[in-house]
């Protein structure tokens, strides 16, 4: 009886194994080239959110939106243009012993890029409107009465970056919140306004293209990130050749890779360049992009995350105007509710950073001395860092202020939603609501002993030059793969 028993648990771990195996989802997997729908539910199930007391009202939301899903950008339709031709030498060569193109993946046999011969790029795609059309929606069900009023620029606050993806998604999103509420067409649509700041002068939602510091560091550090990387996708080509009898080169790999990333998000196509690489593959590709992002768009350096101090200072300046109109008692519609913005990746990852997302709390006190953090652990090895979670297309934070008028002691707080879900902030006792005056105490100010002029100016870098990383003195190799740009 033991035995049988013995037998039947075994046979339960061996089945629970595989159905494991089998739930790898690919497109879970491709860091932030990730569609929204695919991961905005994915939440950390230890982690319980904090109860919302009753008789405390949302009095005002700022929400930080990228893009949604867009098209490749010209670069890259030639960089899969330029794999198609080298696809189409190795098959040459292998046609030469046609026994070796009995395990070539029959796809790959005269394979043209999905883009091939088009002009224009980047621009935002059908799905990608979907995704934030469908969380204007989702919003105003959520927030009815605080989205509820009628539509006033002053009221509801659009803004969007001068790049007609990011322009495009608010609209898009806009159309969702503001539906049926007006008298244009069938869906009863209304006008609603979007402002734009000039790129070289966006410093709120394009700090990253106006922080010249920012700009020079990344420069000087690409090359080393891209030898971190090489590792990885050296390990990647052996073994592809080896399983193909083709003769990948490390570039190949890496547009093959970008070529599943693109084919998964944006049609749905998982058994062709995706169906090159096995599930650990897809988990050290994910990682090498994970790596890249975190070191010069995350915590690698504390110049990418406090570059972004005006826009956390903004986000507080508007909390504090709703505070100020709450307590004189503003009649509703005559005071901003809402101040949405739609940006980039760019913009993402740097704002979660000065939140402290994603970290443990030990961590969060090494990011308010402005410590690098260590690199995120390798696979298998677990991490909370994950590009696909933090910034995939249309990820968002948002920072919603509530009133508790029955609490005399801290009568505001602060709910901070991450892709819609409540995130624990360390900085507040890994609470996702966080009295307002102590998220100004711990998540502002440790971060406002320099100014954004003082951090981004490159004469003050040059004053006070950082000691070398083990980073940057990484060696440089002379065949080293050219390093793949996330162009978010």
């Amino acid at each position: 009886m033991f035995a049988l028993l013995h037998l039947l648990l075994l046979l339960l771990s061996l089945s629970s194994h595989s159905i494991a195996d089998e739930i790898f989802d690919v497109r879970q997997h491709l860091a932030t080239v990730t569609r929204y729908d695919v991961v905005k539910d994915i939440v950390d199930s230890s982690y319980v959110p904090a109860q919302i007391p009753d008789g405390c009202e949302p009095i005002h939301l700022n929400l930080v939106s990228r893009h949604g899903t867009r098209a490749p950008t010209k670069k890259r339709m030639t960089e899969l243009d330029r794999l198609a031709s080298s696809l189409q030498a190795h098959i040459a060569e292998a046609k030469e012993h046609e026994s070796l193109l009995e395990k070539a993946p029959a796809w790959l046999l005269g394979w043209t890029s999905p883009w091939k011969g088009k002009v224009n790029g980047g621009e935002l795609v059908a799905p990608g409107e979907d995704e934030l059309y469908d969380l204007g929606i989702r919003l105003r069900e959520r927030f009815s009465r605080l989205l509820g009023d009628e539509y006033h620029p002053d009221v509801y606050a659009i803004k969007a970056t001068q790049v007609p993806r990011a322009s495009a998604s608010s609209v898009a999103f806009a159309m969702g919140l503001f539906g049926g509420r007006g008298n244009l067409g069938p869906g009863k649509q209304r006008a609603f306004a979007v402002s734009t700041e000039s790129r070289a002068s966006d410093i709120l939602l394009r700090f990253y293209d106006t922080c010249q510091s920012y700009k020079n560091y990344r420069k000087s550090e690409q090359p080393a990130v891209e030898k971190l990387k090489e590792p990885v996708f050296d390990e990647i080509t052996l073994a592809l050749s080896k399983r193909y009898e083709l003769n990948f080169t490390r570039q190949d790999i890496s547009s093959l890779w970008f070529l599943c990333k693109q084919e998964a998000s944006l049609l749905d196509i998982t058994n062709q360049a995706c169906g090159l690489f096995d599930d650990s593959e897809v988990a050290l590709l994910e990682w090498t992009d994970d790596l890249e992002l975190f070191i010069l768009k995350g915590y690698g350096k504390s110049l990418n995350y406090l570059m972004g101090l005006p826009l956390l200072k903004d986000v507080v300046e508007s909390m504090e105007s709703a505070i100020k109109a709450n307590e004189e008692a503003h009649p509703s519609g005559s005071y901003e509710k809402a101040r949405l913005r739609f940006a980039h990746a760019e913009t993402i990852v740097p704002f979660s950073c000065l939140l402290g997302l994603f970290l443990e709390e030990s961590e969060y006190s090494r990011i308010q001395r402005e410590e690098p953090l260590d690199y995120p652990p390798k696979p298998p090895k677990r991490r909370n860092w994950r590009g696909s979670i933090i910034a995939p297309f249309a990820g968002n934070n948002m920072l919603v202020l509530y009133n508790c008028p029955a609490n005399k002691s801290n009568k505001y707080y602060v709910h901070v939603l991450h892709n819609e879900h409540p995130v624990p902030l360390p900085g507040c006792n890994n609470s996702d609501f966080c009295p307002f005056e102590v998220f100004k105490e711990k998540i502002l100010q440790p971060h406002l002993k320099e100014d954004y002029d003082a951090i981004c100016t490159v004469k003050k870098q040059h004053a006070q030059k950082p000691a070398a990383s083990k980073l940057s003195s990484a060696p440089s190799g002379s065949d080293s793969m050219e390093l793949q740009k996330h162009e978010l």
